[in-house]
């Protein structure tokens, strides 16, 4: 009989930790968020190199958002975006919008930089201010060439 509780009892607890990790998955990807509570921006980039929909969008380093939507512009071959952030995040409308490096071997994500105007964007404003992702490896060429345009 005590062959049978020890093993209900290992079986139990194997359960409770594949429950909580995939609580924990859960929240770390963010499907527990609803979207009921997000605002749009748009945003307009020369390269979104390394950014896809579902990439954060962070503020002063805190996840404030994700990258909702990636589109090519076929009349100004830009990369429109839309990034939805929290609705209690409100960003003045004069910040700067820029794909950002976690570092050289990690990934891309949008930081938003903040403006300092007392008025803020509303939902589906474009943040015109703008700079897009920088190739790492076009920065290496440029240095071993001596700086020469290419």
């Amino acid at each position: 009989m005590s062959e049978n509780t020890t093993e209900v009892l290992v079986g139990g607890v194997v359960l409770a930790a594949a429950i909580g990790f995939a609580v924990y998955g859960a929240q770390v990807a963010g499907l527990g968020t609803g979207t009921s509570d997000t605002y749009p921006l748009t945003a307009s980039f020369r390269s979104l190199e390394g950014v896809s929909v579902g990439t954060d969008v962070r503020l002063a380093g805190v996840k404030v958002g994700t990258v909702a939507e990636v589109a090519l512009n076929p009349d100004t071959y830009r990369a429109d975006t839309v990034v939805a952030l929290r609705g209690a995040t409100l960003v003045p409308d004069d910040s700067a919008i820029i794909i950002s490096s976690e570092g050289l071997l990690g990934g891309n994500f949008v930081e938003i930089v903040p403006g300092g105007s007392p008025f803020y964007f509303e939902a589906g404003d474009e943040i015109a201010d703008t700079q897009g992702a920088v190739s790492l490896i076009s920065l290496l060429l440029k240095f071993v060439s001596g700086g020469e345009e290419q």
